[in-house]
């Protein structure tokens, strides 16, 4: 179970800590960015988190409401009227008035939007959702007060049969008295004093002039300023504006009896209401809290398990609180519209950070940012730092800032900051963040630095998180030989005589007292003088701080020059990459065009292959013939390596020496400079031809185009008397036609050996180059018999399968011997 703060550490922003680090001008920009005035208040009062689980709750709950809002769907909030004292009176059973039913109206509409909103976005906020629920059933009450007002917020003649007919009546009895009131004005004319009338404590009047009021009968119900005109109730409408008074009673109790049931509808489901109200004050402040974030950069960091570090531990020992700042702000410098420099901020518990360094230059500001940070954390707040921070929940935070001087009490700076002390002494234990500024100042230095030097002590060994300013050069000696204590310091430029407000840890910093005097007119013989009043000890002391201070700024400068160069460099790789990448893609762009022309180009070799195809079926003429010829010697051109469709390599210089034609003979090797690859001899044709197979790949070349391998060529292969080829590697491409081919299909292996032969001999009679076998794939035993027959033919030259435009496996081409 994890421990909840009890006791005096329940609040963990005392009065004093309160005042010193200006915590209610956090809680006021808080507040300020909030729609509603329940949302306002429960800002200002923004409670801290008990426990780690609640801390880490309130932090997911900002962190949703931020991502919602950097996408563009920011938590809904409006302006909804705190309805506290309301909603009590209706507990009691006291009619709400007009007013306040209209803002409870106002309240469930918007709590109805703010369920329809969340229940859209369960899964990606998800404790929002559940902080944030409130009771659908609301929804009926809702739509019962809705429909009991009109737009203008006045109560609906719908509100109950009865209104609708007082109100009817009403409407009647007043058209009555206005008729007749229009009829007396254009009867009695000569003594009225204008051409109206009006109403006085609800009667019906009319002008009527103060030196004729005798001779117009009525009741005088008031008259002007002047006294020159008196307002009559004409005696004839007495009883018509009795009824008129009597019906207006009756709408007024109908009114407040409506009221009444509809305060009793809401009491029915008061404490949904309350809840109602309370998750749209908690989701305002959630939604001005990420508003806030937002304006002021401000980050979520990592809580540690170490939260609340000496409680609950099992064996009983303190686990250290730690706050870790990555370029911590202070946070209200940034309110204020001021260019905070961040620096880098790192405490735990048991240890105290010791900041040194001039007057101005940063030193409180620093105690302020670490403080704010544990108290923003504690509250669910996102703080002031670069993302990575580590803030632990603190139990407390004690701090001695600023000028106690109290002349009523009697007391002086130094006694009030010493009195403080003894305060903070008695408080601090593990988990406690304790900020001193300027630790026993205002008195004797000696003395003073003895005594801060005995409080750090303390403090450190009573488990506190410790972080003081000081001058004392005791102090800053302290973490020379103690490893509790660490030293940091602000920067100070010499060459322009500013601080820089940036903090560097592990330095102590120079007060630069002398230096500052120098800069701002201080006579040059005082301050020699000053120089010989300062013990050698202080002045050793302050050359080591300087000259530290001095290599310190030149690796920061050195430092830089190399993130620049580093980072220069990286925007150089960028900028290649980027030209890398548009040479690529110009790259895609040209292959592209070159292969949608390839693509045109095999398309139009293709009709043209189908066009001959067509003038061959039937009875070709002669003349059909040689167009076809001609159409597949152009394909084969265009189709052939080498040809107007082949991909042209670049030129490669002719690294591999020229072969002996006499060392050309079946199954040599070679290289083919078209293929960029070996080859096999397998066939040497007349006239320096020869073919060439690389894989499955076969080609005709010239001798004079083939390289040697540098390689002794592989034993002589026996000359073959034909050779299958593959479709796809065959060059020359037949052209079937009905004249050329032969079905073999359903007959038996012996009928189609002798179908075949037959239709060889008569291929050969009428001059056929090839032939087509169709015997379909069925078993394979008619192909293989069909095969062997012609491989066994003194007729054929050569054999292969189909190709898939041919029919496949299916059929079988066949050269003839010429």
């Amino acid at each position: 179970m994890e421990y909840k703060l009890e006791g005096p550490f329940a609040d963990p922003c005392p009065t004093k800590t309160r005042a010193d680090l200006e915590w209610d001008r956090i809680l006021e920009a808080l507040a300020e960015r909030c729609a509603s005035r329940a949302g306002k208040r429960l800002a200002r009062a923004l409670p801290f988190a008990s426990t780690r689980a609640e801390a880490l709750t309130m932090l997911s709950e900002v962190r949703e409401a931020f991502e919602l809002a950097r996408a563009g769907e920011p938590l809904p909030s409006r302006d909804v009227a705190e309805l506290e004292d309301a909603l009590d009176r209706a507990r009691i059973g006291a009619a709400l008035a007009n007013e306040e039913l209209r803002a409870v109206l106002g309240l469930l509409e918007a709590a109805r939007t703010s369920r329809q909103y969340l229940q859209s976005r369960r899964q990606i906020a998800p404790t929002l959702y559940a902080a944030c629920a409130t009771n659908p059933e609301l929804d009926a009450v809702a739509r019962e007060l809705a429909a009991a007002f009109d737009p203008d917020g006045t109560l609906s003649d719908r509100a109950s049969p009865r209104l609708e007919a007082l109100r009817a009546e009403r409407r009647a009895v007043r058209d009555r008295l206005v008729r007749r009131l229009e009829d007396l004005i254009q009867k009695h004319e000569d003594i009225l004093q204008d051409r109206y009338w009006t109403e006085r404590d609800g009667r019906y009047v009319l002008p009527v002039r103060s030196d004729a009021h005798e001779r117009f009968p009525g009741i005088v119900h008031a008259t002007s300023a002047s006294g020159a005109t008196v307002f009559v109730e004409p005696r004839v409408l007495v009883e018509t504006g009795n009824r008129m008074k009597m019906v207006d009673a009756e709408v007024a109790r109908e009114e407040l009896a409506i009221y009444a049931a509809l305060t009793a509808r809401v009491a029915e489901d008061i404490e949904s209401v309350a809840a109602a109200a309370r998750a749209l004050a908690h989701a305002d402040v959630r939604a001005a809290a990420a508003r806030l974030a937002r304006d002021l950069d401000l980050t979520f960091p990592d809580v540690p398990e170490d939260a609340f570090a000496d409680r609950g531990a099992s064996d009983g020992a303190a686990r250290p609180a730690s706050i870790v700042l990555h370029g911590g702000r202070h946070p209200l410098l940034a309110l204020d519209g001021v260019k905070v420099v961040p620096s880098d901020l790192s405490m735990s518990a048991g240890r105290a950070m010791i900041v040194s360094g001039p007057n101005a230059g940063g030193k409180t500001v620093a105690l302020k940012t670490l403080g704010l940070a544990a108290l923003m954390v504690r509250a669910g707040l996102p703080v002031a730092a670069r993302e990575g921070s580590r803030v632990a929940l603190f139990d407390v935070a004690l701090t001695d800032v600023g000028d106690d001087q109290n002349l009523h009490k009697n007391l002086s700076t130094f006694s009030a900051h010493v009195q403080n002390l003894g305060h903070i002494l008695g408080e601090t234990r593990p988990g406690a963040l304790v900020l001193l500024d300027e630790l026993a100042g205002g008195t004797d230095p000696r003395e003073g630095e003895a005594l801060a030097a005995a409080v750090l002590d303390s403090l450190c060994a009573r488990g506190g998180t410790v972080a003081c300013t000081t001058h004392y050069e005791g102090l800053k000696a302290l973490a020379l030989g103690d490893q509790r204590f660490e030293n940091a310091s602000v920067g100070f430029d010499l060459t322009t005589m500013s601080p820089t407000f940036r903090l560097v840890v592990g330095l102590p910093g120079a007060s630069s007292a002398l230096a500052v005097a120098r800069r701002f007119g201080i006579p040059a013989t005082v301050l020699e003088r000053a120089e010989r009043f300062l013990t050698q000890e202080a002045v050793t002391f302050e050359q080591m701080v300087e000259k530290l201070s001095a290599e310190r700024r030149a690796l920061e400068l050195a430092r830089e020059d190399a993130e620049r160069e580093a980072a220069g460099a990286r925007a150089k790789r960028r900028e290649l990459d980027g030209e890398i990448g548009r040479l690529q893609e110009k790259e895609r762009a040209v292959i592209t065009r070159e292969g949608e022309a390839l693509l045109a180009s095999l398309r139009r070799a293709r009709d043209d292959l189908k066009a001959a195809q067509a003038r061959l079926r039937g009875k070709p003429t002669e003349e059909d013939v040689r167009a076809a010829a001609r159409v597949m010697d152009a394909v084969g051109q265009k189709t052939s390596l080498g040809g107007e469709l082949e991909l042209r390599p670049k030129e490669e210089p002719p690294a591999r020496p020229a072969i002996d034609p006499a060392a050309i003979r079946v199954g040599a090797r070679v290289y083919v400079p078209r293929l960029r690859a070996e080859a096999e001899v397998v066939e040497v044709l007349s006239g320096g031809q020869l073919r060439v197979a690389a894989g499955a790949l076969k080609l005709t070349t010239s001798i004079a185009e083939l390289r040697g391998t540098g390689a002794p060529p592989a034993a002589a292969a026996p000359p073959q008397r034909r050779v299958e080829l593959d479709a796809a590697a065959d060059p020359d491409v037949p052209i079937q036609t009905a004249d050329n081919t032969v079905d073999l299909r359903g007959l038996r292996a012996h009928e189609a050996v002798a179908m075949a032969e037959q239709f060889l001999d008569r291929s050969l009679g009428a001059g056929r180059k090839v032939t087509f076998f169709v015997h379909g794939h069925g078993t394979g035993a008619l192909r293989d018999a069909v095969r062997e027959a012609l491989r066994a033919s003194p007729y054929v030259a050569r054999l292969r399968p189909g190709g898939p435009s041919e029919g496949g496996d299916g059929v079988t081409v066949a050269w003839l011997k010429w």
